[in-house]
């Protein structure tokens, strides 16, 4: 199996590492095309108005000035000599649930992938804010993906499907289980942060927070808060399918 590693994070990012180390777990034959910089939060989307700058960082290894998005394309119309038969995109440090997997960068790189008729999973490993920074338990996703990844292979999914894979912030041992669930609803609440430079001249900072979401058992924020694995399908297909009979009835 030839697998495709990409990531928002960035070529350097720690959950990078331990996505290849977990892919080397099911196959040899892993190729890295990840971004240069930071992309979090650049969700699905395309860099049309500058070039793609690439850089190869070591064997299979390759760095692009660009979004997840253009990593997907650029590994699979330009870099690898076939396509991959899988693409990982993570592990994303920070889980991406509910309305989150609209903004994040890694659900993108699996959604592009899935865009190109290819297999292809979402890896976040959820973590907590400490006074010196982020704690990231990075050894849940590492021990308990493997064996979780080879039971996902097996399952033939339809197409336009891939699966968002959500790891909770607990020690392995700590999990309690794996849980099938969908996609939940979050509260937003984005405002913007006015402020001054050296001169004296405005600019402003785009300030994110949550207010606390409704738990709905069933839903991946209830299985991760409550240290489970949620393991979501997510489509392409954005249809309000309910919808559709009454547009029609009304438009009649």
């Amino acid at each position: 199996m030839r697998i495709l590693l990409t990531n928002d994070d960035g070529i350097h990012a720690e959950g990078l590492a331990v996505l290849e180390r977990i892919a080397r777990t099911i196959s040899d034959d892993v190729w890295v095309v990840a971004p240069e910089t930071d992309q979090s939060g650049f969700a699905h989307s395309l860099s049309l108005s500058e070039p793609l700058r690439m850089r190869k960082v070591g064997e299979k290894h390759f760095a692009v000035r660009g979004t997840p998005t253009d990593c997907v394309i650029m590994a699979v119309r330009k870099i690898m000599p076939e396509p991959p038969d899988l693409i990982l995109s993570g592990v994303n440090s920070g889980s991406n649930l509910a309305d989150d997997v609209t903004y994040s960068g890694t659900v993108a790189g699996a959604m592009e992938g899935t865009l190109l008729g290819i297999r292809s999973i979402a890896v976040s490993q959820a973590y907590k804010v400490l006074d010196e920074g982020r704690e990231v338990p990075w050894e849940t996703a590492e021990t308990l993906a493997p064996a979780l990844f080879k039971k996902l292979l097996a399952v033939d999914l339809p197409a336009g499907t891939f699966l968002n894979v959500n790891f909770p912030n607990c020690q392995p041992d700590e999990v309690e289980a794996t849980r099938v669930t969908s996609q939940g609803k979050l509260v937003h609440t984005l405002w913007i942060d006015q402020r001054a430079d050296g001169r004296g001249m405005p600019y402003y900072w785009l300030r994110f927070g949550r207010e606390a979401p409704e738990l709905n058992e069933g839903e991946d924020l209830h299985a991760v808060l409550n240290r489970c694995v949620s393991v979501t399908p997510l489509k392409l297909d954005l249809t309000a399918h309910e919808v559709r009979d009454q547009l029609a009835k009304a438009l009649a």
